[in-house]
């Protein structure tokens, strides 16, 4: 064999780690980032990764004028991207970040949020995402070359338990407006919570792991049968389903790269920093495999993955709390799972019949996914505190926490100029600096 070819043999031998089968009860002990389920069951825990992600996926384009149908797509390649570029050593799935929303408005003068409609101005935001890509890549090129030690010491157990928790409080009232004022969507809303559920604690094996797909599909029958045979409730209207064609490919769009929307939108990359910290942080707590070494890498992915979203037109990409909430409860932490829910996105972004398809889920019933999946990212942060045993009979640990968590939920977005950091950006910036502020007393 050539030397080129040795060279790279034993390259992608050392990039990857050497995946092994599960072996014993699937009830008797987490699922290992190194190890793989049966092929059945792999394609439908991935399947499963595909739906948490797409009900937000979705929203965060809608919201800016972007294409769903691309942001899915991109979310897709960008994910196995990020497999690729991590080695597989980081289970993850990328999808549209809910960071750039505000600065993406602010900076198109996008005043059609929440209509659908296509934004005119989507090159220039694209050029500024790929700045915040860029800028994004550049932060994991330090961590790699300096090693993540000053990242935990910025960030301690009690920071990054604060800011996972945030995430997923600071959704939740956007989540519960959405069927506020309608008594049967509030309704069926509970109704999904409770099919979720009681898969979640009345069954056993691969049923309970597949909790959030049989739990949907459940509300969805519920949902048809009460609305549509029934009459109770507005029917799901299945006209788009039947006119949409089985294969198209998105349109794509140029960047733009305009100075002023790039300022607005580039510094959106500390935020994915905390974000993306925070998830390695919390699947480390729940898997016990110490993730660290590969937050570099993860960073320059996700900036990568940010860039070549940018680049197409599409949203920003960020690494998704919503699957935190699927491995915390289905305790599959295999990295094979989530190349496949790359895959099957991929799939879903090139064909608008099966996005018409997904487009007929009734807002009532992601609404109480939302509910499950945001409550399970919430108790991630918590479970961080309680597995690095925080101490919070300290003054310092419990103020960093009870500001923290009311700054991102009350969703308190701090202005600096025209830029907006949003609540998360406002809470997860106050956990570091009142950290930093307060351990100055430890040096007294």
């Amino acid at each position: 064999m050539c030397p080129i070819c040795l060279l790279s043999v034993h390259f992608m031998t050392n990039w990857f780690p050497k995946w092994r089968p599960y072996e014993g009860s699937i009830d008797a002990r987490p699922v290992g980032t190194n190890e793989y389920l049966p092929i059945s069951q792999s394609v439908l825990l991935g399947i499963q990764h595909a739906f948490a992600m797409f009900g937000a996926t979705v929203l965060a384009p809608y919201l800016m004028g972007f294409d769903p149908n691309l942001a899915i797509l991109m979310s897709g390649l960008c994910t196995i991207l990020f497999f690729f570029m991590t080695g597989g050593r980081v289970p993850s799935y990328l999808g549209s970040s809910f960071a750039f929303i505000g600065v993406v408005i602010a900076a198109t003068g996008y005043a059609a949020s929440g209509t659908g409609a296509p934004n005119a101005n989507l090159g220039v935001a694209a050029g500024g995402i790929m700045a915040c890509g860029v800028l994004y890549a550049l932060f994991g090129l330090l961590v790699m070359a300096t090693g993540t030690r000053w990242i935990e010491k910025l960030m301690p157990p009690v920071v990054t338990g604060a800011v996972v928790m945030i995430i997923g409080l600071n959704l939740a009232p956007v989540t519960v407006k959405g069927v506020m004022g309608d008594n049967f969507n509030m309704w069926m809303s509970l109704v999904t919570v409770m099919c979720m559920g009681t898969i979640a604690v009345f069954t056993r094996g691969l049923l309970q792991r597949l909790l959030l797909i049989l739990g949907l599909l459940s509300a969805y029958l519920i949902y048809f049968i009460v609305a549509n045979v029934l009459g109770l409730g507005k029917a799901i209207d299945f006209a788009t389903v039947q006119q949409a064609a089985w294969f198209g490919v998105p349109t794509f769009h140029s960047p733009v790269f305009d100075a002023n929307a790039m300022l607005i939108i580039a510094p959106i990359a500390l935020i994915l920093v905390a974000e993306n910290l925070g998830h390695i942080k919390a699947v480390s707590a729940m898997t016990g495999e110490n993730l660290d070494p590969h937050i570099g890498k993860a960073f320059v992915a996700d900036g990568v993955a940010t860039t070549l979203a940018g680049g197409v037109g599409a949203p920003g990409m960020t690494t998704y709390g919503e699957n935190i909430g699927v491995m915390a409860v289905t305790r599959v932490y295999s990295t094979i799972i989530f190349a496949i829910a790359g895959i099957f996105a991929v799939f879903l972004g090139l064909s608008p019949k099966f996005g018409a398809i997904i487009h007929t889920i009734p807002t009532a019933i992601l609404t109480g996914a939302s509910i499950v999946v945001f409550g399970l990212i919430t108790i991630a942060g918590a479970k961080i505190w309680i597995e690095n045993k925080v101490d919070f009979s300290q003054n310092k640990n419990l103020m960093v926490a009870a500001v923290t968590i009311i700054l991102g939920t009350g969703d308190f977005a701090l202005q600096i100029g025209s830029f907006n950091l949003g609540g998360i950006g406002t809470a997860t910036f106050a956990a570091l600096f009142l950290n930093w502020f307060f351990s100055l007393a430890d040096k007294k």
